[in-house]
């Protein structure tokens, strides 16, 4: 007994410092050799059962098998195992109730069988199991008893055999592992021990313990790494059948293949710098696209430099996307609005057209959210009525409408009226009292001048053109002819056409304001009618003029 004890106590000491993963599914084929420490069951006084056993170990006598054996995994719980062995079995004759030893048996044993063995479940560093089998054993008694057989025993041939038993697999290493079971076999034979009683009635068998080692091979759908992918799957992949982590990304590759569909080869599978773990786990990206949002930055700049969203094409939701933004237009692409004047660059630029970079982009000193939302003027031009006040004169000065020509509707506009240093906020004092207007007597308009050898008026000549308005205004009946006037510098033709343009244009302006265009008729004289002598300077500016002539 000493022998297999060392050996048990030894096995089981190596077996508690192997660290090895679990690897007793999808092995396929394995094959083994176990040895067997017998202790016979038969009328004699033995370790048994029905009464006749005994502990003092008198009827004990050396016995052992030796087997080989095939196993075939058909399924993840169930083997089956061909046993093929030889050994002996043997025992003292003993009679308890006599106390007496009668001589000893011994028998040469061969037994073939089937098992069928069940592995309940899955430990990750040990396999427990049960078994139950059937087959032949072919036996040969070499010393029957001292005492006569008051049946004549069989003395060799072959008898039925049913094993039973369970037991424990451990792993030594990737390849082999260690077997410990106990268990037992009933034989159809009453003749194993040489000797057959007139009462017998239990067939001879022996109970077992037993070691074992075999070598395990590897199936197709064996997981040896426990990631989720067969060896099959792993090989057609190229992944590492050993490593549960082929590229280190703390992703198992089953996990990458079935859940993520990202590679297993490589920590970074869109190549944006960003391994597939933090993509997944941390940032919540697509681990297949270097850019999840689809913005055209990649998810890696997005986090590391611009500190944008990369699940957000829009991070800051001001209509602009942070390509844009960063790219396009150099807005601050976290913020809405980069300028704070109130607006959010997408309006800015969509919108009201408007600088993003520019609180105030007309430079008016009033910020664009505050002509926009707040005035309602244009934050594109600095006078948005076209009256010749700024827009902030209008509203922190003046306290006019910076969107209304006239904001007291008197019929003066908000410019003429500081200028005629009128109230632009009082109707009553926009006009002075009516002047008598003799028809064909011709009035000079003093105060109205244009650009060099062009029709555009200039501002200062608003007084003039009021005061023009003024007197149409309140002669409504009255039809008027406005002409232009050259001096004699440059040929006739281009002087009429240059006159007939500035008539036009003096006549645009009233119109622009309310009288009727009916009402006025334009010409254009040139130099043919002159007031002086085009002898001097003085008195060509003179002859440069706009008249007003009453036709009705």
């Amino acid at each position: 007994m000493k022998p297999y004890i060392t050996l048990i106590i030894f096995l089981t000491i190596f077996i508690e410092n192997i660290q090895a993963q679990n690897n007793f599914r999808n092995w396929g084929h394995k094959v083994g050799i176990r040895t067997n420490l017998l202790f016979p069951q038969n009328e004699f006084t033995n370790f048994g059962l029905f009464g006749n056993d005994d502990l003092s170990f008198k009827w004990f006598k050396f016995s052992h098998l030796f087997q080989v054996y095939y196993g075939y995994e058909f399924s993840k719980t169930n083997e089956l195992h061909i046993n093929i062995g030889h050994g002996f079995y043997a025992g003292r004759a003993y009679d308890k109730s006599k106390d007496v030893v009668n001589g000893s048996f011994e028998s040469s044993i061969t037994p073939i069988d089937l098992r069928l063995r069940i592995n309940p479940t899955n430990k990750s560093n040990w396999n427990p199991y049960f078994y139950l089998g059937i087959g032949l054993m072919y036996y040969e008694v070499t010393k029957s008893p001292d005492i006569t057989s008051p049946v004549k025993p069989k003395l060799k041939g072959w008898t039925g055999i049913y094993p039973f038993g369970l037991g424990a697999e451990f792993i030594l290493s990737e390849k082999f592992v260690y077997d410990i079971s106990l268990g037992g076999a009933l034989s159809s034979s009453l003749d194993l021990d040489g000797y057959w009683g007139e009462n017998n009635f239990l067939w001879d068998g022996y109970f077992n313990i037993s070691i074992g080692i075999s070598w395990r091979g590897e199936s197709c759908l064996s997981d040896r790494d426990n990631d989720g992918l067969t060896k099959c799957e792993e090989q057609e992949l190229g992944t590492d059948i050993k490593n549960p982590d082929s590229d280190g990304d703390k992703i198992q590759d089953g996990d990458e293949v079935k859940i993520h569909k990202t590679n297993p080869l490589n920590n970074d599978s869109d190549d944006d710098g960003i391994d597939d773990y933090e993509e997944i786990f941390v940032y919540k990206t697509n681990p297949l696209s270097s850019d999840t949002d689809s913005d055209q930055l990649d998810d890696e700049k997005e986090i590391y430099i611009y500190k944008t969203d990369p699940l957000i094409s829009d991070t800051d939701s001001d209509k602009l996307s942070d390509y844009e933004e960063i790219f396009v237009y150099k807005t601050t692409a976290l913020i809405a609005d980069t300028d704070s004047d109130g607006l959010n660059d997408g309006d800015e630029l969509i919108a009201f057209k408007t600088n993003p970079l520019l609180k105030d982009t007309d430079g008016d000193k009033l910020s664009d959210g505050d002509e926009v939302l707040a005035h309602k003027s244009d934050p594109n031009l600095i006078d948005t009525d076209g009256d010749n006040l700024t827009d902030y004169d209008e509203i922190m000065i003046y306290k006019t409408e910076a969107n209304k020509l006239d904001t007291d509707e008197g019929g003066i506009d908000d410019g003429a009226e500081i200028s005629n240093e009128t109230n632009p906020l009082n109707p009553k004092d926009d006009f002075k009292k009516k002047e008598v207007i003799e028809i064909g007597v011709p009035i000079v308009l003093e105060g109205i001048t244009f650009d060099k050898n062009k029709s555009r008026i200039k501002p200062e000549s608003e007084p003039a053109l009021w005061n023009a308005y003024t007197t149409l205004k309140n002669y409504p009946e009255m039809i008027v002819e406005i002409s232009g006037h050259t001096d004699n510098v440059g040929s006739r033709k281009s002087n009429i056409e240059l006159s007939i343009r500035r008539a036009n244009a003096v006549k645009e302006w009233l119109v622009k304001r309310g009288i009727e265009p009916e009402r006025i008729q334009t010409k254009g004289y040139g130099p043919d009618r002159p007031v002086a002598p085009n002898n001097s300077e003085e008195n060509k500016r003179k002859n440069r003029r706009i008249e007003f002539l009453r036709l009705q």
